[in-house]
């Protein structure tokens, strides 16, 4: 079995819980997903199967969108509203205020990571020392937030859409929008729209998933392991080209410079391969050996 599943994550699953109860499911040790989703987060979690999992390495990189949920006026411990509050204040904030807020985080920014994160210092997770009522001093990371959009309002907290990079802490970015304005701020709610080439009109519930898997029909929800990098042009190969492609060598063509996706003549997808110099290499193969 090999291919992409599509996840919507459940709120109050980890994205660990999501790859163990499709490990599960589908009989398969090999499960990943790219891009961690906090746990009150829902939405688009790529989940790889199979041989499949060679391509997570290339989707962690994937550029995310999500719609997150900004409360002004509460502090947390969390950066978000499932933590203990450390601070309230008043928010009395115009929109003109954070809109104006909201474009100094906007392009390349530095973020320091939350004290409730995996990131690992010294050798040991934020989150691990945090529990144990330790703070430690965290080297600010650069991040890009490509846009921030402020939608409306809803039970009082301000609607974001925000597209960012890889390593991109929302509930940090909220809590960072709140110090901004002098009131303080966390996230209530997160919801990714988007990771890279997948968005929720590709998406599953969950337990739609494992019935499907458990009926024997989770082929049906299965991406190929090529949609991922549909974005580059395919080349398909002659019978020589094929059998050194499946070797490992390099071989000649008459393309022009940068990424393809490459396949055999009976539609096989065979490698994501680099052109340079009018010769094709390797850069990850995905045929069966």
């Amino acid at each position: 079995m090999t291919g992409i599943l599509i996840v919507d994550k459940p709120a109050g699953w980890t994205s660990q819980d999501v790859c163990a109860k499709l490990r599960g499911a589908l009989r398969e040790k090999r499960v990943g997903h790219s891009g961690t989703l906090d746990p009150m987060a829902t939405g688009v979690l790529p989940v790889f199967v199979g041989r499949a999992t060679r391509a997570v390495e290339f989707a962690e990189n994937d550029r995310k969108c999500y719609t997150a949920a900004l409360r002004l006026g509460l502090t947390t411990d969390t950066q978000d509203t499932t933590g203990t509050a450390l601070e309230t204040k008043d928010a009395t904030v115009s929109e003109q205020d954070l809109a104006a807020a909201l474009s100094e985080f906007t392009g390349n920014i530095k973020q320091i990571p939350p004290m409730y994160s995996a990131v690992k210092i010294g050798g040991k997770k934020l989150y691990e020392l945090a529990r144990r009522g330790q703070s430690v001093e965290r080297p600010a990371r650069d991040v890009t937030v490509y846009s921030i959009a402020l939608l409306g309002r809803e039970n009082g907290d301000y609607i974001l859409d925000v597209e960012c990079s890889k390593g991109t802490y929302i509930r940090t970015l909220c809590h960072d929008i709140g110090r901004k304005l002098g009131c303080g701020g966390c996230m209530s709610a997160l919801r990714r729209t988007r990771a890279g080439a997948f968005g929720l009109e590709d998406a599953h519930p969950l337990a739609e998933l494992i019935a499907a898997a458990e009926k024997g029909e989770i082929d049906r929800f299965l991406l190929p392991v090529d949609s991922l990098f549909r974005e580059y042009p395919a080349v398909t190969l002659d019978a020589p080209a094929e059998r050194k492609c499946r070797c490992g060598n390099d071989f000649p063509v008459k393309l022009g410079d940068g990424l393809c996706r490459v396949y055999a003549g009976s539609g096989e997808f065979l490698m994501l391969g680099r052109v340079a110099g009018e010769k094709m290499t390797t850069v990850k193969s995905f045929f069966a050996v």
